[in-house]
């Protein structure tokens, strides 16, 4: 075997083979962040559709299975590919883009959340449920929400009950007491975000738009969004498209630490 590869590089200068390799990682590692940019949201599972498509179209072929009219359909598809990637990609592509102008080398920063954030969390959808104060409070996970903090209020702050409170008071001086809040790595990323509202016909007719804009945000990633509702100071979580609602501070903190696991505390 040895002797084979051997045989197959002798006549391939160091040069070329060298290019070949640095070609090929970088090639690899692209692919590779590309699928970090699409895991978790709805991206990922429209590229799987297309690639069923791609697969459908090749074996449709008059060599393979020989079906005319879906091979010819197919080929009308394949023929616009790269106008309809652009189309339905147009979010990724934007935050993708916008991730190498903030980071050319794609470089991922390590996550840190620390044990005592579900306490400071808890803590804070406790009081605004007492109080009857609305919230959305958002966890991004492996999906990237930057599609959604445009427009949004950057804080980059430590979680706190406190602030977290302060954030949904509404008041006609406060503007962001209406719109989401994401925690990202451990820290308040933005606040004042608009989240898509779902689309489920089956929802339960009664729910308001903030938990329809919980829903509809977890359809399309896998984000996790906690709710607190302004009118009955009920607290409810979504996950998956899923809500659960009725939650107590044992049940909440029970409910994250099973979505997200045991953190380190933080510094």
């Amino acid at each position: 075997m040895l002797d084979i590869v051997a045989d197959l590089l002798k006549d391939v200068s160091w040069r070329k083979a060298l290019s070949t390799v640095v070609d090929v990682l970088i090639v690899y590692y692209l692919i590779y962040r590309a699928m970090l940019l699409i895991r978790g949201t709805r991206a990922l599972q429209m590229l799987i559709g297309i690639l069923f498509a791609l697969f459908l179209y090749f074996i449709s072929q008059e060599e393979y299975l020989d079906f005319t009219a879906l091979n010819w359909v197919l080929d009308k598809f394949v023929s616009s590919f790269l106008v309809i990637i652009i189309i339905l990609f147009q979010p990724d592509i934007r935050r993708a883009l916008s991730e190498v102008g903030k980071n050319p080398l794609f470089l991922a920063g390590a996550k840190k959340r620390g044990a005592t954030m579900w306490d400071e969390i808890v803590n804070a959808v406790v009081r605004m449920s007492a109080l009857r104060i609305g919230a959305l409070i958002v966890f991004e996970r492996d999906g990237d929400l930057s599609y959604y903090t445009e427009g949004a209020t950057p804080l980059d702050a430590k979680v706190t009950a406190h602030f977290l409170v302060a954030i949904f008071i509404p008041s006609h001086e406060n503007n962001l007491h209406d719109g989401a809040v994401i925690i990202r790595n451990g820290r308040v990323s933005h606040a004042g975000c608009f989240l898509p509202l779902s689309e489920n016909p089956k929802l339960d007719k009664s729910l308001g738009t903030r938990h329809r804009a919980a829903i509809g945000v977890t359809e399309g990633t896998d984000a996790v969004v906690i709710v607190v509702s302004e009118e009955s100071g009920i607290v409810s979580i979504a996950n998956n498209g899923e809500l659960r609602r009725g939650l107590d501070a044992s049940s909440l903190k029970e409910e994250l630490t099973t979505l997200f696991g045991a953190q380190s505390k933080k510094d």
